[in-house]
């Protein structure tokens, strides 16, 4: 069972097209070996035995000819009805050493034929040039030799049987690969559209077609579709909703903190840390919204990653952060631009709040690109490398905000990667540290 997968073909058309095929072949070369061995056996035995005929009454008439002028009017008449050459040899001997040759079946039922009905020594050759075949016969006053064409032994009837069963297969054959590719052809297009959507690019040019099941298969994924967009587009209004009714008692708090600070200026330091609170608090409702909207309802459009990369290492630069760049370029696909520049600044800022010296490249191998973003921090151990992943896993124990993120940054990251069709792999690097590898699809 096991090679059997191996060998198999991959593609449903190939698959398809052997399961329509195979039966059919097995069905014709069965019935093609019992039809040509019985029909062998019935017309080469029938053939013989009217050779064989021919031969016995030629045999008989040259034993009652008494001469030379008898002899050659039966070879006249041999020639006109009964297709064979007639002559006789006075006085000749056959040979011991036989040419009889019995290679093929037909000429062992000739054979056969002669040793029954003839009754005296013979030598058979059915190997001569021309496709001529003779039967020489031992006579008590010489050697009577008969020539006639190979084509006495041959029926025309299996050759067209042949080029019969050879040119309905083609027919069927030729149906089946059309047949098929119609029904592959719409499974195809749905395949395309799901590999579409599934890297958060719309699909518009889908049309249910081919066999009912294909048919439903197609309309419940533009239903799914639909559903999907509509649930997103909801989420998204609410969300809008749900940070602007934080931002307001915030930005409330943030002024009254102002007003305290002016009022009771000696107790500016306690007021400043309120004001870090309120900012601290803002920046992981900012988390939580980046989090719970995923990429919104930004489209995909041709980008060139390698300019967000440099984007991204420039501000992290700005801010006093070494990042060594390798870059392959250009490296343009399909892209939600401003969710792009959002996962590789979480990969980024995870790197430099880990790890003094961070590192990142791009290429493109066949049809996915790789971002790779390294540091030389302490790195995770391999058993929580998904668990980092998961929303509000933090590695620090004493989860103190002040001290890292909301621990949403990976989260989103993975999120966004996916969006694309992608994903993110951690794993150990070169710099020591951790490797967070970003696989984008083309």
């Amino acid at each position: 069972m096991s090679l059997l997968r191996r060998i198999a073909p991959r593609d449903l058309f190939w698959r398809s097209f052997l399961i329509m095929t195979i039966p059919l072949v097995l069905v014709q070369v069965t019935v093609a070996l019992i039809f040509f061995e019985r029909h062998w056996d019935t017309v080469s035995r029938q053939l013989a035995m009217d050779v064989t005929g021919d031969i016995v009454t030629i045999l008989r008439m040259t034993d009652d000819a008494s001469g030379s002028q008898e002899r050659a009017a039966i070879d006249r008449i041999a020639r006109q009805e009964m297709q064979f050459r007639v002559h006789f040899e006075d006085g000749a001997v056959l040979p011991d050493d036989s040419p009889n040759r019995y290679d093929r079946a037909i000429d062992a039922t000739l054979h056969r034929q002669l040793e029954q009905r003839l009754g005296v020594p013979y030598h058979l050759n059915t190997q001569l040039p021309d496709k001529r075949m003779t039967i020489r016969l031992q006579r008590p006053d010489g050697v009577l030799t008969l020539e006639t064409t190979v084509k006495r032994m041959r029926e025309s009837t299996t050759v067209l049987v042949i080029l019969w069963m050879v040119g309905s297969a083609l027919i069927v054959t030729a149906i089946a690969v059309m047949f098929l590719r119609n029904q592959i052809r719409p499974i195809r297009r749905l395949a395309t559209a799901a590999e579409a959507l599934g890297k958060g690019r719309p699909v518009t040019d889908l049309t249910p077609s081919g066999a009912t099941e294909i048919r439903r298969a197609g309309a419940a994924f533009l239903e799914m579709q639909g559903r999907i967009q509509r649930q997103i587009a909801q989420r998204t209004e609410m969300l809008a909703g749900v940070s602007h009714d934080l931002r307001t008692p915030l930005t409330r708090v943030r002024l009254q903190l102002a007003m305290l600070a002016e009022a009771y200026p000696g107790s500016r330091e306690e007021i400043s840390e309120s004001e870090q609170d309120v900012q601290l608090m803002e920046h992981m409702i900012d988390e939580y919204m980046a989090f719970a909207r995923g990429q919104g309802g930004e489209a995909p459009v041709s980008t060139d990653l390698a300019e967000i990369i440099d984007d991204v290492a420039g501000d992290a630069r700005r801010k006093g952060s070494p990042i060594m760049l390798e870059v392959e370029r250009p490296l343009v696909l399909a892209l939600r631009p401003n969710a792009i520049r959002r996962c590789l600044t979480n990969l980024v800022e995870n790197a430099l709040h880990h790890g003094a010296q961070v590192a990142i490249s791009a290429t493109r191998r066949d049809d996915v690109v790789s971002v790779t973003v390294e540091d030389d921090g302490p790195g995770i151990p391999e058993d929580q490398r998904e668990e980092v992943f998961k929303p509000f896993f933090r590695l620090d124990s004493a989860r103190n905000p002040r001290t890292g993120g909301a621990g949403l940054g990976l989260s989103i990251a993975r999120d966004v990667a996916r969006g694309h069709g992608g994903d993110i792999r951690m794993s150990g690097g070169s710099l020591g540290g951790l490797r967070a590898e970003l696989r984008l699809p083309v």
